[in-house]
């Protein structure tokens, strides 16, 4: 059976695409923050026969994030499809931003990326290859104000993808990133964002969760180097 990580997997986009992955016949190892979302939905989906592990990981902690993921894989469960979905935001003006917020942000949003990336390579070039997919945002090719950090978090996130692309292509490992709209998912709620958007026009998780299966299922003989997926009424 093909298996796939998924961070940020309790809810949101990270629920669908482990409830959607799971209905095409994948395994998972599910990695998110410790809650009951998490272990609800893992309950959820080893109903369906899938094999299903799940690792309770604050990717926020640097320190933390390589033993956590060398015991996760060592389970025996060898994903050759990686989906680095995890994120926040945080909507104030760049000169007010408190460093330890700026620092926040890019360690969840760039750097355990980074970490899980350094930590799945070497189980994917045993493999002979495999997909990371890195679920990133229109917000890395615009400048938004009061989104300044979440900005320059995403454009930084998508030269990462080309550059470890062109790393490890000839391994047979291929990289790719789902560019985004706006999604109408948990974030529009978190104390860190403040927004009035009207969310009844955002794409929803099911939408992406198809976009991330369709970049799953790409043939080894090619490469998306990005997906840009957008709701049709333009909202951010």
């Amino acid at each position: 059976m093909p298996a796939a990580l998924i961070t940020g997997a309790s809810r949101g986009i990270g629920a669908a695409t482990a409830r959607r992955f799971a209905a095409e016949g994948f395994d998972l190892l599910l990695v998110a923050r410790p809650s009951a979302e998490l272990d609800e939905l893992a309950r959820e989906l080893r109903s369906t026969g899938r094999r299903i592990e799940t690792l309770g990981l604050d990717l926020t902690d640097a320190d933390a994030i390589a033993p956590a993921m060398e015991e996760l894989l060592g389970r025996g469960l060898l994903p050759t499809v990686v989906v680095n979905n995890a994120g926040a935001a945080w909507t104030g003006p760049l000169a007010e931003m408190p460093i330890e917020r700026w620092q926040w942000l890019l360690q969840l949003n760039l750097t355990s990326v980074f970490q899980v990336c350094v930590a799945v390579l070497p189980g994917l070039r045993r493999a002979g290859g495999g997909r990371i997919i890195n679920v990133s945002s229109h917000a890395a090719r615009q400048a938004f104000p009061d989104w300044g950090a979440y900005c320059v978090s995403k454009a930084a996130l998508a030269s990462f993808s080309r550059c470890l692309e062109a790393e490890e292509r000839g391994a047979g490992i291929h990289v790719s990133t789902l560019t985004l709209g706006a999604v109408n998912t948990p974030l529009w709620d978190s104390e860190t964002v403040h927004s009035s958007f009207d969310r009844r026009a955002m794409l929803s998780p099911e939408q992406v969760a198809e976009a991330l299966l369709y970049l799953a299922r790409q043939p080894t003989t090619q490469t998306v180097e990005d997906l840009t997926l957008m709701p049709a009424a333009g909202a951010f």
